[in-house]
């Protein structure tokens, strides 16, 4: 599985509660449709780094990296770029 499917079912099933594809665009951002808040956006933190083996720094936790699938895909795979 890839690292995009991954994640979209990690967001589809615990916090969608789906395993709708269509329910969720890789686009979406997950604050402004409600989808995650600030409790959530933790539980995402850890479960990348769990699943990934990478660490979030506390100036990395914005929007521009986790705030979609599509950035959060981004994000790891620039995390695991720069630490091989």
């Amino acid at each position: 599985m890839s690292i995009e499917q991954e994640i979209r079912s990690y967001i589809l099933e615990n916090y969608l509660f789906t395993d709708d594809e269509s329910a969720l665009d890789n686009r979406d951002s997950f604050l402004e449709k409600g989808i995650l808040d600030s409790t959530g956006i933790l539980e995402v933190i850890y479960f990348i780094e769990d699943e990934y083996g990478i660490k979030v720094a506390d100036e990395e936790m914005v929007p521009e990296n986790l705030d979609s699938v599509e950035r959060l895909v981004a994000y790891v795979g620039r995390k695991q770029a720069a630490s091989a």
